[in-house]
C-alpha cells in the first residue's frame, strides 16, 4: 500500500564555495556565476528546482556572493534602459531571473563543508522534507531527475539520493553507496555510504551526485557530526547513519540517473558543457555545429 508522506515544497543550494578550481577567474567572480552559453550556471539549478515543483529557494552562500543575490533580485535600471529601447526580448531575459522563485540566503560563514552548509539551512526548513541541489551538478531539464526523486520519497518517506554509473577508476571522485535493488529498476534500498573509496575499496560503481531529497532528521544528525574527510562536515557521514537506522529518519534509497549530466565543477567538463548545451540551441547550433566540425576537420 502507497503511504502518504509530506509534499516538498523546499530546495537549498549550497553556494558557498571559493571555486579555486576556476581562480583566477573566481578571485572576484563566484564560481556559480560563471556563463554556461549565457546563462549563469546556478540559474540552471534555481530552473531544476522550480520545473520540480520547488518555488521556494534557500541559497547558503558566503563572502563575496553578493553578485548571486543580485542577480536574482530587479535590475530597474537596466530593465528601464531595454524598455526604453524596445528591446523586449533581452528584457524578458533580464526579467526571467527575478521571477523565477521566492529566494531567500543565508551565510554560512566558517567554510566547515557540505553538511555544515545544508545544517545552516535548518531555521528555514523546519520539520519538512527538502531537497538540496549542488550547484557544480547541471542536469538537462529534458531528464527530469529531481522530480523523480521527489516521487520516491513521498512513497517511502525518508531520503532519497541520486546515484549515477561511473567506471570502476572513477569511483575514488565520489561518495559511493552500498545498494539492494527494488521492485522499480530505476531505484535502489541503499544501506551504507563511503566518502570517495579507493577502486579497490568501493563497494560498488553507483556514485553520488549533485541530488538529495532529506529528511529533517539529518539536521539532528549533522549537528552531532563530527569533521571527517578533509576536517570538514561531511554529508555522506551523516546519511551513513541513516542509511544503517531508518528508526532514525526513514529508509534511505537511491534514485539511479543515466539521463543527460553536466559537470561544471571541473575545467574540462566545464567547457564540454558549453559546447554540448550550445550545440543543442536551436538559436545557436545549426551554426556553431558548423563551424565545429569544420574547427575539428582542420585540426585532425
Amino acid at each position: 500500500m502507497t503511504q502518504s508522506h509530506p509534499r516538498i515544497s523546499k530546495a537549498v543550494i549550497p553556494a558557498a564555495g571559493l571555486g579555486t578550481r576556476f581562480l583566477p577567474a573566481t578571485k572576484a567572480t563566484p564560481k556559480e556565476m560563471l556563463p554556461v552559453v549565457d546563462k549563469p550556471a546556478i540559474q540552471y539549478v534555481v530552473e531544476e528546482a522550480v520545473s520540480a515543483g520547488l518555488d521556494d529557494v534557500l541559497m547558503i552562500t558566503g563572502r563575496n556572493k553578493r553578485p548571486l543575490e543580485d542577480h536574482f533580485d530587479r535590475n530597474y535600471e537596466l530593465e528601464s534602459a531595454l524598455q526604453k529601447k524596445g528591446d523586449a526580448s533581452r528584457l524578458a531575459k533580464v526579467q526571467e531571473s527575478s521571477d523565477l522563485a521566492t529566494m531567500h540566503y543565508v551565510r554560512q560563514g566558517d567554510p566547515k563543508g557540505l553538511g555544515h552548509a545544508v545544517l545552516c539551512a535548518a531555521p528555514h526548513v523546519g520539520h519538512e522534507p527538502f531537497a538540496v541541489l549542488l550547484g557544480d551538478d547541471l542536469i538537462d531539464a529534458r531528464d527530469p531527475l529531481l522530480q523523480r526523486m521527489i516521487e520516491v520519497q513521498e512513497q517511502h518517506g525518508g531520503s532519497v539520493i541520486a546515484l549515477m554509473e561511473v567506471a570502476p577508476e572513477q569511483i575514488h571522485l565520489y561518495g559511493c553507496a552500498v545498494v539492494e535493488e527494488t521492485e522499480d529498476s530505476d531505484v535502489v534500498r541503499v544501506s551504507g555510504l563511503v566518502e570517495k573509496p579507493s577502486a579497490a575499496d568501493a563497494p560498488s560503481n553507483y556514485a553520488i551526485i549533485g541530488r538529495y531529497v532529506l529528511d529533517p532528521h539529518i539536521f539532528d544528525i549533522l549537528r552531532k557530526t563530527e569533521p571527517g574527510r578533509g576536517g570538514e562536515i561531511q554529508l555522506t557521514d551523516a546519511l551513513q547513519q541513516l542509511a544503517t537506522n531508518e528508526k532514525i529518519g526513514g529508509p534511505v534509497h537511491g534514485v539511479v540517473f543515466k539521463g543527460r549530466r553536466y559537470d561544471t565543477g571541473d575545467r574540462g567538463d566545464y567547457l564540454r558543457a558549453i559546447v554540448r548545451l550550445a550545440c543543442e540551441r536551436e538559436d545557436l547550433g545549426p551554426d556553431f555545429r558548423t563551424w565545429l566540425r569544420s574547427y575539428v576537420a582542420e585540426e585532425m
